[in-house]
């Protein structure tokens, strides 16, 4: 990640959408996101890696190198593949203590939160939770933890 602040990611995130008139264009960009999603390694496509609290399947890992938490992550649902694709630009490659310290209220700038249905909005929520369950994790671990988190 370059030294970009994750505020400044953020605020990227929020001016992309706004180019964007409608919802139906909203849509199509969230799934465009999600069609360009790293490729996830089968291998943890396991229930050890599941979000929890999602109603699509969504698997999620995070790895610390070099101090900053990196993530990878995909799903069986296109729209939510693109909702994880945004979560991954906006969290992955900082340190877990400044992901602890931001927000996600670029979510409700964007208006997700009123224009996801109930179920995705619920798994939104539960994404952002795993990531910073996994940042606590990581902060905690210290610079010595495994690779793994």
């Amino acid at each position: 990640m370059s030294s970009r602040s994750i505020q400044a990611v953020h605020q990227e995130i929020v001016d992309e959408f706004e180019f964007l008139d409608d919802w139906m264009d909203r849509y199509q960009h969230i799934i465009d996101l999600g069609r360009r999603l790293p490729s996830f390694p089968e291998e943890f496509q396991a229930d050890e890696y599941k979000v929890k609290g999602c109603q699509a399947q969504v698997w999620l890992r995070s790895e610390v190198r070099d101090g900053l938490l990196h993530f990878q992550a995909t799903s069986d649902a296109a729209i939510v593949c693109g909702l994880v694709a945004i979560l991954l630009r906006a969290y992955s490659g900082f340190a877990p203590k400044t992901i602890l310290g931001a927000g996600h209220g670029f979510i409700d700038e964007i208006g997700f939160t009123e224009h996801l249905s109930p179920t995705r909005g619920n798994g939104l929520h539960a994404m952002l939770r795993t990531i910073r369950q996994h940042a606590a994790n990581a902060a905690r671990s210290g610079p010595a933890a495994s690779p793994r988190v």
